[in-house]
């Protein structure tokens, strides 16, 4: 990687963490309150709180970088985005329907995107203090400490949290598994399995751009890998933004059975 482009990462790192900072000061404010919240086309949730934090990001990000482009979950998709070599990637609350029952695991996601490839990433959980961040090549770290898996406790099977469908599956296979916590953020699901809270974390068909740009690179980062297990390793900033079912685990004893068990479950989209 060129010495120039890493300290561009770098720079962009520093820009998007001040931005989440600011971002998860303005999404606690709106937490456990009476928020106007409204049902998307896809009947998901999404609050003024959303809102909120999409328009601050956008003012702040595209003012400090114009030429980049902007994907949001929140912001009406504008194709232009593809001409640009890099973008922003912004979940403004990641987990919108936990935060809108009180749930402390939603995130900030912000990603910046060079030529489909993660460099800067963050994953911000305000109400549990968590700061999870990497730079392409640079490492990943939580709170500003580099990220270390935790011991395993036991000798108990793989943490997997995943829906039931899933676990059915995997139990008809004589795969034995411990179900794990809940967490409502994907993005801070993914991560977990850096950190050892979580052995395998996986998502079922459909997540976006948003959701697992920055969890990629923070994964990469720690030597995990993700990957769509319908067409590997993820690439950003395209036509279609939608992925296959992911799946992030520590070792490949299990993979091929996982990824396997997902298809069979989700099936597999016809434009990738």
């Amino acid at each position: 990687m060129p010495q120039q482009s890493a300290l561009e990462f770098e720079a962009d790192l520093e820009l998007i963490r001040s931005a989440a900072v600011s971002a998860g000061i303005i999404a606690t404010g709106f937490f456990r309150q009476d928020v106007k919240t409204w049902t998307k086309d896809n009947a998901s949730p999404v609050s003024e709180a959303d809102y909120a934090v999409d328009r601050y990001l956008k003012a702040t990000l595209c003012g400090e970088r114009p030429d980049y482009g902007w994907l949001s979950e929140e912001t009406a998709d504008n194709l232009d985005r593809m001409n640009k070599d890099r973008i922003f990637v912004v979940d403004p609350i990641d987990g919108t329907r936990g935060y809108l029952q009180g749930d402390d695991s939603w995130t900030v996601c912000i990603t910046v995107v060079e030529k489909g490839k993660p460099v800067a990433g963050v994953v911000y959980a305000p109400i549990r203090d968590e700061f999870y961040e990497a730079v392409a090549g640079g490492g990943a770290y939580l709170n500003g400490e580099p990220i270390r898996r935790r011991a395993r406790m036991g000798n108990v099977g793989p943490i997997m949290p995943a829906p039931g469908a899933v676990h059915r599956e995997l139990e008809a296979r004589g795969i034995s598994f411990v179900r794990g916590p809940a967490i409502r953020s994907l993005a801070l699901r993914l991560v977990q399995v850096a950190t050892g809270v979580l052995d395998i974390a996986v998502s079922r068909r459909g997540a976006q751009d948003w959701d697992i740009a920055s969890a990629s690179l923070i994964l990469e980062e720690c030597g995990i890998s993700l990957e769509d297990v319908c067409c590997g390793k993820p690439s950003f900033n395209k036509q279609e933004i939608r992925h296959g079912a992911i799946a992030a685990m520590v070792e490949d004893g299990l993979k091929d059975d996982i990824h396997e068990v997902l298809r069979n479950v989700y099936g597999c989209p016809t434009n990738i």
